[in-house]
């Protein structure tokens, strides 16, 4: 059994993580205000007392707007932290996994990126989160870094759970035709990190060796906000509670915010089917599934 040391319990993903990674080994996951990760010394003495065989990094700071404000933080908690959870782990012989973000790249490429694609974030939040993947490529060891984008759940704060409360309250709804990206249900993110352990065995560290690196992972295939709002709810199971007859497209442009967000940011994942075998189904069936088991 392994000993894994999970972060970020609480988020939309980390709950999922505990649920997937529960049946693979001895799981001990901490979050906020058990653990602040921008806090070097906290962050170092947890995997010192833990001891894991792998750390699995769920926690981010994830207020994109709010980053703009509160940079420090921000590069401490996405940066920073990810950095010294490499040293710690390189030191123990464990290894990494973190998860990084589609909003390190500019988005004006025009179709889907791949991990080789040169990233120009535009704001504090991809920035931070584009100096957490280097900060744990410079320290080296077992890592595995998964670039994911639009991951959602129906557990908490989401697009998907925010689809359905405006669906409840506003007869027009107006949302973006001009942001694309691929929508990723966290529990097949989770599931996925979940079979990633499994598929090295028990020489994992070893098969990990081979295979470390970056990797985008996310929901198959891509699209704009508007079409996903308009799969949220055909697919909501309590469609007769819906008071919206319209949903009009509008662009990123009409609603102002402090940071800026990439226009077209969706992933390539074939190097993570072609390495692993294995991939996250189609984005429709995934929130299909989302909204029939939640």
């Amino acid at each position: 059994m392994r000993s894994i040391l999970l972060l970020g319990k609480l988020g939309q993903l980390g709950w999922e993580l505990q649920r997937a990674l529960a049946p693979l080994g001895e799981v001990s996951a901490f979050d906020f205000p058990e653990i602040d990760l921008a806090n070097e010394g906290q962050v170092r003495a947890i995997v010192r007392s833990q001891r894991p065989q792998v750390i699995v990094n769920a926690t981010a700071y994830t207020a994109v707007d709010k980053a703009e404000s509160e940079p420090e933080i921000a590069m401490a908690i996405n940066a920073r932290a990810p950095g010294i959870l490499a040293e710690e782990a390189l030191r123990l012989g464990a290894a990494v996994i973190h998860y990084s973000t589609d909003y390190v790249f500019d988005g004006t490429k025009g179709s889907q990126y791949l991990e080789n694609d040169i990233p120009n974030p535009l704001g504090v939040y991809g920035r931070s989160k584009l100096g957490g993947e280097r900060a744990i490529q410079t320290v080296g060891g077992n890592y595995l870094i998964l670039r994911t984008s639009w991951v959602y759940s129906l557990r908490r704060d989401s697009f998907v759970t925010k689809v359905l409360q405006w669906s409840r309250q506003r007869a027009v709804l107006r949302i973006v035709s001009d942001q694309i990206g691929n929508p990723t249900w966290s529990r097949m993110l989770a599931e996925a990190t979940s079979i990633l352990l499994v598929k090295g065995g028990e020489g994992w560290l070893d098969w990990l060796k081979e295979k470390r690196g970056l990797y985008h992972l996310a929901g198959s295939g891509y699209a704009s906000r508007l079409e996903w709002a308009q799969a949220i709810l055909k697919e909501d199971p309590r469609r007769e509670e819906q008071v919206t007859r319209e949903i009009q497209p509008a662009l990123t442009a009409d609603f102002p915010t402090p940071a800026q967000r990439p226009l077209f940011s969706a992933l390539n994942c074939d190097l993570f089917t072609r390495t692993f075998g294995a991939r996250l189904p189609d984005w429709q069936y995934g929130l299909q599934m989302a909204m029939e088991i939640t």
